[in-house]
C-alpha cells in the first residue's frame, strides 16, 4: 500500500532546532517524476534547496527536516542575484566594467537617483529538472481548468502521484487529486493535463488536510 502524503506549497517547513521557512515550490525530475527537492523560503536570509533526503516526515501543514538550522543555511541556494551591466560609460569607466548595486540612503525606503538599478533575481533549478508553484495555472486539453495547490508524494520513493488542483470559480470550486499519468507537461506557462475539462470536473472533490 503507498504512503501517500500531499506536499502543500506554502507549508511551514521546521528543521530540528527551530523553522526554518516557507515551502515556495517544488523540483521535479520530469523522467522519472520524481520530488527531488523543496525551495524553502526563510523569513530572514537566502532561500534555499533542500534536497528531499533531508525530510523527515510531513503533513498537509509542516514538512520536519533531519537537519539543523545551521545546516539549513549551509545549503544550495534557491536564487541567483544578478547585477544589471551599465549601456554607457559613467565615472570615466566603460560600461563593461560597470555593475549597478541597490542603494538605500539611511533613513529611506526607496533608491536615490533615476538611473540606480536594482539587481535581476532568477530561481535555481537544477539541470534537468523543473519546478512546480502554488497557483500555477492548470491546462486540461480544451481549456485553463484550474491552479496547482501541491503535490501528492509516495513517501517510499519519492514518486509523484497526484498533482493537487484547485479547480473551479470562488464561488464553484473543489480540490482534485489529478493522476500524474494525466499530465503531459510541466512547462513555463503551467502544468498541462491529457484530460479534458470535463473529465477533470468528475474526478471526485478531496480534502487535503485529510490526505496525510
Amino acid at each position: 500500500m503507498k504512503e501517500e502524503t500531499p506536499y502543500a506549497i506554502g507549508a511551514e517547513v521546521v528543521a530540528t532546532d527551530g523553522a526554518a521557512g516557507k515551502l515556495a515550490r517544488v523540483i521535479v525530475n520530469p523522467v522519472t517524476r520524481t520530488l527531488t527537492h523543496l525551495a524553502v523560503d526563510p523569513a530572514h536570509g537566502t532561500p534555499r534547496l533542500v534536497p528531499v533526503t533531508l525530510v523527515g516526515s510531513q503533513d498537509h501543514e509542516q514538512i520536519r527536516l533531519t537537519c539543523s538550522l545551521a545546516e539549513f543555511k549551509d545549503l544550495q541556494p534557491a536564487v541567483e542575484t544578478y547585477f544589471v551591466p551599465s549601456d554607457k560609460e559613467e565615472f570615466g569607466y566603460a560600461a563593461d566594467r560597470i555593475r549597478w548595486l541597490p542603494y538605500y540612503p539611511l533613513g529611506s525606503i526607496g533608491t536615490i537617483g533615476s538611473d540606480i538599478r536594482a539587481p535581476i533575481t532568477y530561481e535555481r533549478v537544477p539541470i534537468g529538472e523543473v519546478q512546480i508553484r502554488r497557483g500555477e495555472s492548470v491546462h486540461a486539453l480544451d481549456g485553463d481548468i484550474g491552479h496547482v495547490q501541491g503535490l501528492v508524494i509516495d513517501g517510499r520513493d519519492n514518486q509523484v502521484t497526484h498533482i493537487l488542483l484547485a479547480e473551479g470559480h470562488l464561488w464553484a470550486k473543489k480540490d482534485v487529486a489529478v493522476p500524474v499519468k494525466s499530465v503531459s507537461e510541466v512547462a513555463p506557462d503551467g502544468v498541462h493535463l491529457l484530460l479534458t475539462k470535463d473529465q477533470v470536473r468528475d474526478l471526485p472533490s478531496v480534502d487535503i488536510g485529510r490526505l496525510d
